[in-house]
């Protein structure tokens, strides 16, 4: 069952946007939860991999710094902190049950669009 991500929208350079990622078929218990985004013409990207046992995160160089993740055991849900948002940061955002870019089972994601 993929993902359902959410949370997404318009933000002004500079901005703040947090993204959601639930499970529509149960519980987030993976080992990790992969955060992906792929923008206009360019091939899908991995930016956070969120160690879902201990909560640290391997954060790509594109975003660290700006980007972090945690998870609400309450809620069943993982979130996507962004900050300091760039227009380059626009993008169709993806959850994932595992980090690889191989996986396949991709839900709709969510649309992430920075312009002022």
């Amino acid at each position: 069952v993929p993902l359902v991500e959410s949370g997404g929208g318009l933000v002004q350079p500079g901005g703040s946007l947090r993204l959601s990622c639930t499970s529509s078929g149960g519980t987030l218990d993976y080992y990790a939860i992969g955060w992906f985004r792929q923008a206009p013409g360019k091939e899908r990207e991995a930016i956070l991999c969120f160690n879902n046992r201990d909560g640290s995160a391997y954060i790509w160089d594109s975003v660290k710094g700006r980007f972090s993740a945690s998870r609400d055991n309450a809620e069943n849900t993982v979130y996507l902190q962004m900050t300091n948002l760039k227009t380059e940061d626009t993008a169709v955002y993806f959850c994932a049950p595992e980090c690889s870019p191989a996986y396949t089972n991709w839900g709709q994601g969510t649309q992430v669009t920075v312009s002022s």
